[in-house]
Order: structure tokens, then C-alpha cells, then sequence
């Protein structure tokens, strides 16, 4: 079956770092797409960022200031997020890019001095 388990949100204050990390198994890490989705209170989910076997690509709110990396021995994907700002808060959720799984419970990243 397939999971993904979030983890690594919390509080932050504008201007900080926080690193999101996401274990998943039930299916071959290594032959997925994956990406980095958050939703907002009120609005739908969308992509942050997703990243292939040639690269990774970024929502235009946070290039230059997120990353996208991943650990395909420990399946686990991650989310280097830099310079934050207050419209970064949300929970923050992982998923394959195509073929998307059920969701996890997704960790909430919270923007305030």
C-alpha cells in the first residue's frame, strides 16, 4: 500500500529556513516523479515543486528561495524552504507527480514572528 509520511513543519518565523521531509513506501521510489504540494486554509491544494530524474521545476512563488531534493536509498524526498514568508503558510503535503496515491496526513508549516 501506498504511504507518504510527512514530517519536519512547525513554526517559523518570516525570513527563516525550515527543511519538510517525506518518507514514502508501498512502490518504487526511484521510478516516480515526485513533488511537494500545500494547501492553504480555504484554497485547493496545489504544486510547489516537483522533481525528475533531469531536473526539478518550481511554482513561480517560491523558485530561487525553495528546494527540492530527494534520497532514493531512504525514499524519502525533502523541501529546503529559505527566506520564508507569511503566504508560505500551509500544510504542506508529498505525492507522486503522476499516478498520485492517497494522501498523507501532510505537515503545517506556520509563518509568524
Amino acid at each position: 500500500q501506498v504511504a507518504f509520511v510527512e514530517s519536519g513543519g512547525g513554526l517559523v518565523q518570516p525570513g527563516g529556513s525550515l527543511t519538510l521531509s517525506c518518507v514514502a513506501s508501498g512502490f518504487d521510489f526511484t521510478k516516480y516523479p515526485m513533488a511537494w504540494y500545500r494547501q492553504s486554509q480555504g484554497s485547493e491544494r496545489d504544486l510547489v515543486a516537483e522533481i525528475y530524474r533531469s531536473g526539478a521545476t518550481y511554482a513561480d512563488s517560491v523558485r530561487g528561495r525553495f528546494t527540492i531534493s530527494k534520497d532514493d536509498a531512504k525514499a524519502t524526498l525533502y523541501l529546503k524552504m529559505n527566506k520564508v514568508t507569511p503566504d508560505n503558510a500551509a500544510v504542506y503535503y508529498c505525492n507522486r507527480r503522476t499516478y498520485r496515491a492517497a494522501w498523507g496526513q501532510g505537515t503545517q508549516v506556520t509563518v509568524s514572528s
